[in-house]
């Protein structure tokens, strides 16, 4: 689950407290809460990953701090046995960069939904991500409306039937990916929320990562957009589909590797059969490459259709963070600023308060 199981570097994206992680478990992170998610949801699997990952933080429980907007995934602080916010539609990123900024001593993260995120928290996200605000988000991707009861969402396909929706949507769906990239995010990835291992390992990473750091999570929505994924989980057939990606090795996917990604035109990438290039086309995965083109390019690959998903880490860069910089800024101010009332009385910033001349 760390960091080096994806060969990636760390650059220091833990904080909080240690402490000796051997003494905690799963069961510390599970709240009193009765867990209400429908039977069948994927959220279940993404919060029993996140609580058998948290021990491995090596952090106080009260170190941890979970921040949620609105939706189903949103109720994710109250089964989280660490310090929660349940905030307000589509605000969790502004909350959270305020809390990071205020507190480095807590290890920050976001829940929320294609919807809370996308729609109405669209700005709050692409900022929080330019910033490079040290904090995580989980964006869970349903292509739903769930807690709504189904409306169509910033991600779902072109033509959705929906209660919304009842001739199909005309909306071009949003890429998360795509978008997380397009904002200079210096951490963006997606999982499944099915596939336990690499959810965690991807966990892992983003956590180790400072800045901020945009996971999204593939999750099925049992009553409004059930089997949504399926493509990506039957035996068989998901590995003709799903393109992992690890940090240094050549991007190669199939029952027997048979496909591969390669360089396309107009510094783009597509899909080829292994045996009808040679190995030097073969892209060799770089997470860390600075300029965002070519994850952006991989981001790409993955359509509404599903047929070729790439997941795992597509791009960790170091870069400053908005909440060091504004606390070295603040610490700078306050050497420069005079001390004491006297020193301010004296200083240069007066004004007069006084009638007004008559006319």
């Amino acid at each position: 689950m760390t960091v080096t199981d994806l060969g990636l570097p760390s650059v220091g994206g833990l904080d909080g407290v240690p402490t000796d992680s051997a003494s905690q478990s799963a069961k510390d992170y599970k709240s009193d809460q009765e867990v209400r998610w429908c039977p069948g949801c994927g959220d279940y699997a993404v919060l029993a990953a996140v609580q058998s990952f948290l021990p491995k933080l090596g952090l106080r429980r009260e170190n941890i701090a979970f921040v949620s907007g609105i939706g189903c995934s949103s109720r994710f602080p109250y089964y989280l046995d660490t310090y929660g916010f349940h905030s307000i539609h589509g605000r969790a990123p502004a909350i959270a960069s305020g809390l990071a900024v205020a507190r480095p001593d807590l290890s920050v993260w976001v829940v929320t939904g294609d919807g809370d995120a996308l729609s109405i928290g669209g700005n709050h996200l692409i900022h929080t991500l330019r910033r490079n605000v040290n904090l995580k988000i989980l964006l869970f991707n349903n292509r739903i409306y769930g807690l709504t009861k189904g409306q169509y969402s910033p991600t779902s396909e072109v033509g959705k039937v929906t209660k919304s929706t009842p001739l199909g949507s005309l909306d071009v769906p949003f890429n998360p990916v795509s978008l997380a990239l397009g904002a200079e995010a210096t951490f963006v990835a997606r999982v499944l929320d099915s596939d336990r291992k690499q959810l965690t390992e991807v966990l892992g990473a983003a956590a180790a990562h400072r800045g901020s750091a945009l996971v999204e999570i593939y999750q099925n929505c049992p009553i409004f957009n059930d089997g949504a994924f399926d493509l990506l989980k039957e035996p068989g057939e998901r590995e003709q589909h799903l393109i992992g990606l690890r940090h240094g090795e050549p991007i190669r996917f199939g029952r027997d590797n048979e496909w591969a990604v390669v360089r396309g035109r107009y510094a783009g990438l597509r899909v080829a059969r292994a045996d009808e290039v040679s190995e030097d086309d073969i892209v060799v995965h770089d997470a860390t490459v600075d300029d965002p083109s070519y994850a952006f390019a991989l981001s790409r690959l993955t359509g509404s259709d599903l047929d070729h998903t790439v997941t795992g880490v597509f791009r960790s860069v170091a870069r400053p963070t908005y909440d060091d910089q504004a606390r070295q800024q603040v610490a700078e101010e306050r050497k420069a600023r005079p001390a004491g009332l006297q020193a301010l009385l004296d200083g240069k910033d007066t004004w007069t308060v006084g009638r007004g001349a008559t006319p």
